[in-house]
């Protein structure tokens, strides 16, 4: 096997070990571990960046089960990051809400529905406690309140910790599929964001190049007097062109997501 097969195979087995953790961790996306989801944080342990203790959302259920998938010491969860708190969910008063959308904004799993100025609401079946949207409500409208739906999502009705592994390999996949499919959202909207920014400053050079023209200014890049006269209609025309190609592939790109 040559260095560039081992590299791939090394790569993949890595991909693998990532995988096997993150299935083990309870996919609330609550950031309390210190990072931007279970996904980033199943790297981290696994690339040695992070313990193995630092998920409150899984408790001590979750360390014990890494702790023996990677073979290393199970560890008190760490207090720094949170405790193990009753299974709780969101919940939105109708009455005090404002329709901001601040909390649309921020929840991991695309849990809350609404629209600017209309009342908001949490899909209970979806919400995975991770209390992200508490802290951006300006009204404080949101409470998070003991899960009534524990009894259709657990074995074992009694067993009350907030462990996403007991909740089941179903709803959690579920929730990690609605989080990659946001990131996903997400990343594809700046993707646009980037490509309309660079559209207008196309046209904004468009513009400066054609008022230059017409004034007979010449271009402070260029210290020649014969240099200066000439470029002006040549940057307008390689301005426009380059527009045009970048208007045509946004527009391309909106069609194949579509």
């Amino acid at each position: 096997m040559n260095n560039t097969d081992l590299s791939g195979q090394v790569e993949v087995d890595l991909e693998a070990e990532i995988d096997a953790v993150d299935a083990l961790l309870p996919q609330t996306q609550c950031t309390r571990c210190g990072y931007k989801g279970c996904r980033p944080y199943a790297e981290a342990i696994v690339t040695a960046l992070a313990p193995i203790n630092q998920c409150p959302p899984g408790g001590a259920a979750t360390i014990a089960s890494l702790a023996e998938r990677l073979s290393r010491a199970v560890l008190d969860l760490n207090p720094a990051h949170g405790e193990e708190r009753p299974l709780s969910l969101a919940k939105i008063d109708p009455q005090v809400c404002i329709g901001c959308t601040l909390c649309i904004q921020v929840c991991p799993v695309d849990a809350i529905v609404g629209a600017a100025k209309k009342m908001h609401a949490v899909i209970l079946a979806e919400c995975t406690g991770c209390e992200l949207c508490i802290p951006v409500c300006p009204v404080d409208c949101i409470t998070m309140e003991a899960d009534f739906l524990l009894s259709q999502r657990l074995a074992q009705p009694s067993q009350l910790r907030f462990k996403r592994s007991l909740l089941g390999s179903e709803s959690a996949q579920t929730a990690r599929h609605r989080w990659q499919a946001r990131n996903a959202r997400l990343s594809f909207r700046q993707g646009e964001k980037a490509q309309e920014l660079q559209a207008r400053r196309l046209e904004l050079e468009v513009a400066k190049a054609t008022a230059s023209s017409s004034l007979g200014v010449p271009d402070a890049k260029f210290s020649e007097p014969s240099q200066a006269t000439s470029v002006p209609l040549q940057a307008k025309k390689t301005a426009a062109e380059i527009l045009a190609a970048a208007v045509a592939k946004a527009k391309l790109g909106k069609r194949d997501v579509r």
